[in-house]
């Protein structure tokens, strides 16, 4: 139990390392929170300061999300404590307590924690992003799609219950974070990849 509360408390801290502000004042970059869509992820990292800036961007929050789920799995957690670290993770990549408790929106990391949970749940979340990024070119479109299709796919992957659970949690909450891009996306103004 003891271990368990540790690694969500120990998830939620690695969560709230921003990663593309990190990336950005370690390369000398304009903070992404002060431009382009004011979202400190990838796709704003990659809008403002090019492929290398959003590759580190991308990888930093997935693995923040990773690791500590793939650490809860390897000590031998349960399904709760390893959903709940992930969640943990999310919800300190979305509200982090070192940068305001404003963060990003939460794609790479949510993919980091379900391929830390079961890579193939993982992968049927990025399968699903790369259809439709490539279909509609569309990052929030993808995103958005592969999210309100995890629950279904944790269903048809007989999935433990418990991230049925946490994890249709964080998709509300990441569709939450993605009203913007929803908002531009039915008036025609999203920004295409």
């Amino acid at each position: 139990m003891i271990i368990d509360i540790c690694l969500v408390v120990g998830a939620y801290l690695a969560g709230s390392l921003a990663s593309a502000i990190i990336v950005a004042r370690a390369m000398g970059l304009q903070d992404p929170r002060n431009a382009g869509s004011r979202n400190p992820g990838a796709t704003n990292m990659l809008r403002l300061h090019g492929r290398t800036a959003a590759a580190l961007t991308l990888a930093g929050d997935l693995l923040k999300g990773l690791l500590p789920v793939l650490l809860a799995v390897l000590i031998g957690s349960g399904p709760w404590a390893v959903a709940l670290t992930g969640s943990a993770a999310f919800i300190g990549h979305l509200y982090p307590v070192f940068f305001g408790f404003q963060g990003g929106r939460g794609v790479a990391t949510f993919i980091g924690v379900l391929l830390g949970s079961s890579w193939t749940l993982g992968l049927a979340y990025v399968g699903t992003w790369l259809v439709m990024a490539v279909a509609f070119r569309y990052s929030s479109l993808a995103a958005i799609t592969a999210a309100v299709l995890t629950p279904l796919y944790v269903w048809l992957l007989d999935g433990p219950v418990a991230y049925l659970v946490c994890y249709s949690v964080l998709v509300a909450l990441l569709l939450w974070r993605h009203r913007p891009n929803i908002r531009n996306l039915l008036e025609g103004k999203e920004s295409k990849i």
